[in-house]
């Protein structure tokens, strides 16, 4: 766990929220899954961050989404026309979405249309500070 802390601090993370077990047990540790959730939260943040200072990388997310309804032959998957539906809206909306702890962002946050926003470094930062 303290070289998970240190690799966090040295991709300059900050804590935002603590986490308190109801145990005290030592051998408590997060689930890859827990893990996988809290580095796609800390992705999106850096993502909400990025398009904050550059409103014209919300385009990114929109093409992704066309390209994606153009690939579907069949029905459109129910997660591409909640995200169509999110993205539609305005930015301050969409921002506090994709940063969002509640149960609906993490699940839409698995089929996320923010690829392309972060450039590979950015993510490396965030990949190597959630490394299990």
């Amino acid at each position: 766990m303290r070289a998970y802390r240190a690799r966090k601090r040295a991709a300059g993370l900050r804590r935002a929220a603590g986490w308190v077990p109801a145990e005290t047990s030592e051998s408590l540790t997060w689930s890859d899954h827990r893990l996988l959730e809290v580095r796609s939260l800390a992705l999106h943040c850096l993502i909400a961050r990025k398009i904050s200072r550059d409103a014209r990388l919300l385009a990114v997310p929109r093409r992704n989404l066309e390209r994606w309804q153009q690939r579907t032959s069949e029905s459109v998957p129910d997660y591409l026309l909640e995200w169509k539906r999110i993205l539609e809206r305005p930015w301050p909306v969409i921002a506090e979405f994709i940063t969002s702890r509640s149960e609906k962002a993490a699940e839409l946050r698995q089929s996320s249309p923010f690829a392309g926003v972060l450039d590979p470094g950015e993510r490396k930062r965030i990949y190597d500070a959630f490394r299990a």
